[in-house]
């Protein structure tokens, strides 16, 4: 198929990105239009709005990686203890979405305030131009970042020693941010990040897969946002080589034959939240069965008739008491899990 400006789309996954034959991509909104608000980018507000703050910022400028920071308003009524800090990884089939999309900003804010925690959101690298591990790569570069902060080797004001307790530092991301949640966490258990200590991981309807048949992933319900031919040219967009067995790559699939095994991983506490209806609900429960198989402490959490991140979906809060009830119940566990670690 040929664009408007004569260039020939080669790869098209629906609604959200174009590749064409001089290697150039699109990744315009192209679904239904009354989808563009979840799309849509909030410009950051250092004013506190609703009880928190954002702004965007550089935070390394040889690669020129980015991150949101959102900061959380506190009060002198309120406890004088450090606070615990989130480094978030956004979704996307690590192709499409950015930190600044609405989607985001509604959950996290939420989060936010709620938790008492500061976050930073990283605008990961993007395939196809950016292949896997790039994005994983550079989550891992943003979490030495921090540690620079803890060890006074950068600055910002926003996330000090004063302000945070670099010793309570969680790892959080949605859908193929859930992935790359999994290998920070187990590429710091072998990196020297002190004096930061990652306590805790935040898994989200995480994209975990594998190659073969997976039962909710042929029979759960398909969304506009979701579905399975979107899915599977993701993960061909985001390895080096696709092939037979892309969804086996040991991002996509930790629990899977090319991935390091679990036992041998140095991982922290971690909570998993799974929707009844992802298509992805079967490799999830995988993943954590593995997990637990491997001694490795996890909190798994289903939420009755629940698609793939549900919580995103302001819009359907709006028309769906129930999807706005299993979402705040997300919040609370969440909150429950960074109180208690």
């Amino acid at each position: 198929m040929a664009s408007n400006t004569g260039k020939k789309v080669v790869e098209e996954v629906s609604g959200f990105l174009r590749v064409y034959d001089d290697g150039t991509v699109d990744r315009t909104w192209t679904g239904p239009p009354q989808a563009q608000i979840l799309l849509n980018p909030v410009p950051p507000h250092q004013e506190f709005i609703n009880g928190v703050a954002t702004k965007d910022l550089i935070i390394n400028p040889q690669t020129g990686l980015k991150a949101r920071i959102y900061l959380p308003e506190t009060t002198t009524e309120q406890p004088t203890n450090k606070l615990p800090l989130l480094l978030h990884f956004h979704g996307g089939g690590y192709c499409i979405t950015q930190p600044d999309w609405f989607m985001y900003y509604h959950f996290y804010t939420n989060l936010v305030r709620k938790a008492r925690a500061p976050c930073v959101s990283v605008y990961l690298p993007l395939a196809p131009e950016h292949k896997l591990p790039a994005a994983s790569d550079a989550a891992l570069a943003s979490l030495m970042w921090i540690r620079s902060l803890a060890l006074a080797e950068s600055c910002e004001p926003w996330l000090t020693t004063d302000i945070l307790d670099f010793k309570r530092v969680f790892l959080i991301g949605d859908s193929a941010g859930g992935n790359i949640v999994h290998d920070v966490a187990a590429r710091a258990g072998c990196t020297d990040i002190e004096p930061v200590r990652l306590v805790g991981g935040l898994i989200l309807c995480p994209g975990f897969l594998r190659s073969g048949p997976i039962k909710s992933y042929m029979e759960s319900e398909e969304s506009t946002m979701l579905t399975r031919d979107m899915v599977d040219k993701l993960m061909d967009l985001a390895v080096p080589e696709p092939s037979a067995t892309t969804k086996d790559h040991p991002i996509i699939s930790p629990m899977g034959p090319q991935a390091p095994l679990l036992a041998g991983l140095r991982l922290p506490a971690m909570f998993v939240a799974v929707g009844e209806k992802d298509l992805m609900r079967d490799t999830q429960l995988e993943y954590c069965e593995a997990m637990k198989d491997a001694g490795k402490e996890v909190e798994v959490v289903v939420f009755d008739s629940m698609p793939h991140c549900f919580y995103l979906d302001k819009i359907g809060m709006e028309l769906d008491a129930r999807l706005a009830a299993e979402t705040e119940r997300l919040i609370e566990r969440v909150v429950d899990f960074i109180r208690s670690h």
